[in-house]
């Protein structure tokens, strides 16, 4: 009998400065634990969190301190709009 494996946490976090980065970078990646563990310390900076497995899928694609391929720039300026928005309503200035 096959039982499913429960599903591994993934998380990957990205960054981006306007007006100075070219496009967002991946800055760290990772499965199991190590995602356990970014989320943690996202948390624990009030990071924001969004959670798309589809687009963090592809994102653990991308090999660390690389920008994102032009194919995600839409899906990451959705992203940054949702996060911008959240900073708005909690009164922070900066993304």
């Amino acid at each position: 009998m096959d039982e499913a494996r429960p599903e591994r946490p993934q998380a990957v976090a990205i960054t981006y400065t306007s007006g100075t980065d070219t496009a967002p970078k991946v800055v760290a990646k990772g499965s199991g634990l190590m995602a356990d563990h970014i989320i943690t310390l996202a948390k624990e900076n009030a990071v924001p969190i969004y959670k798309n497995k589809t687009l963090t899928g592809m994102l653990m694609a991308i090999e660390l301190d690389r920008e994102i391929p032009p194919e995600l720039y839409q899906a990451i300026a959705e992203v940054l709009a949702h996060i911008y928005r959240l900073n708005q309503t909690m009164g922070h200035k900066k993304l």
